[in-house]
């Protein structure tokens, strides 16, 4: 039977491998420890602990860097972060003029509330960069996960004057296209900025890190 084994890669994603059978060794292993148990586990104590560093990076919320510089106007991708889903989401122009609409509507148009949006993303994009806007994709009424509706026009759960945004399954808390949460829904605060920072070139993400959060 193959072996199917997960690691992290340079950049902190996770990528899974999958290893031919080996009877060669499948005999050695077990011939050894029928002979010597105490000797095998003592064997295998290294060979676990080589992965504990990159294991505890992960719980820790090692940083991940995401190349964003083929990431069309429109278009959303997502990377997990400390366990969670990131959304980054290159926004068109017309998608950041519908923003001003919905001030309106809104529970927390400018992200007063604290906790959930750094500094540098208290602006009417919450994001660094206009066009491109990254959050946790969790709602922050009981933990669900939204699902993407970035299409403006009317439908199935949001109303007909809808601009693009997001619409929580569960019990249809609804978020703008800057991820604030719209007036009168169960989730009490905007979606969550985690800390990031653009590359040099602004070619990447680096999720995890920011002036206030080193790595």
């Amino acid at each position: 039977m193959s072996q199917i084994t997960t690691q992290p890669n340079e950049n902190g994603a996770e990528e899974t491998s999958i290893l031919p059978s080996d009877p060669s060794r499948r005999f050695w292993v077990t011939t050894a420890c029928a002979v010597g148990g105490v000797a095998g586990v003592a064997t295998a104590v290294p060979f676990v602990g080589s992965f504990a560093p990159s294991a505890k990076a992960r719980a820790a919320g090692a940083p991940v860097e995401v190349d964003i510089s083929t990431l069309a106007p429109g278009e959303m991708r997502t990377v997990e972060w400390r366990g969670n889903p990131i959304w980054i989401l290159h926004r068109t122009e017309a998608q950041l003029a519908a923003l001003k609409t919905n001030d309106t509507d809104l529970a927390d148009p400018n992200s007063d509330r604290p906790g959930f949006t750094p500094e540098y993303a208290k602006n009417e994009f919450r994001s660094r960069r206009p066009e491109i806007f990254v959050c946790i994709g969790i709602c922050t009424h009981l933990g669900c996960s939204p699902t993407p509706r970035l299409d403006a026009g009317a439908q199935p759960g949001v109303p007909s004057s809808w601009t693009g945004g997001f619409l929580c399954p569960c019990h249809g808390s609804t978020f703008d296209l800057a991820g604030r949460v719209f007036s009168n829904k169960p989730a009490p605060d905007n979606l969550e900025i985690p800390p990031y920072e653009f590359s040099a070139d602004g070619t990447r993400v680096i999720i995890g890190v920011d002036e206030f959060n080193k790595a």
